[in-house]
């Protein structure tokens, strides 16, 4: 329940809080551990840290400007898929900061960094956990994704593709190993 909490904030608060500029502008959303968030070990639970990254992704869409074409195009957003690293835990009610920033991108999908960063306290800055996001908007009508370069066209945001870096190049090549030998398991033996 406190996730639709949270999101309803932010969809309040948003037109509070600076348009991007770029497409590289850095979302920051400072959040609190709450007991809903925790699993037995008391600190927030590893599946949340997921949940928790499509605020980051939505404050996104909305300070980019491309909540407009989502709605008007009826698009929905949709991960394909995640690398996280879980450094340090983030305990009962404490403080931290959610960072999200877009790092790259393909013909049709983005790659967001996101990272958790403690906000207080003796550890203020350090990265608790870290993550690459791949997601794309996709058009249901048209049964394909929506290209960057259409988005990027339906907002005032300057948009130059960023050099993809190694571990993002990395991330990039697992995944198309996994989709690769997802494909050749869902065939059986040739």
């Amino acid at each position: 329940m406190n996730l639709y909490l949270r999101m309803l904030w932010l969809l309040l608060t948003a037109r509070f809080r600076p348009r991007f500029e770029t497409a590289g502008d850095l979302s920051v959303l400072r959040l609190r551990v709450l007991p809903n968030d925790l699993d037995i070990s008391l600190h927030l639970n590893n599946g949340r840290y997921l949940t928790l990254m499509d605020l980051g992704r939505t404050d996104f869409l909305l300070r980019s400007g491309l909540w407009r074409t989502v709605l008007k195009r009826k698009l929905t957003p949709i991960v394909s898929s995640v690398l996280i690293r879980y450094r340090r835990e983030i305990g009962p009610f404490k403080p931290f900061n959610l960072e999200t920033r877009v790092i790259g991108w393909r013909e049709d999908t983005v790659i967001f960094e996101q990272a958790f960063k403690f906000a207080t306290g003796r550890r203020a800055g350090q990265t608790a956990a870290v993550a690459l996001v791949r997601a794309g908007l996709y058009d249901r009508a048209q049964r394909a994704f929506a290209t960057v370069e259409e988005l990027v066209a339906s907002t005032d945001l300057i948009a130059t593709p960023p050099g993809i870096d190694a571990a993002t190049q990395a991330f990039l090549d697992a995944e198309q190993a996994m989709r690769s030998q997802s494909a050749e398991r869902a065939l059986g033996p040739v």
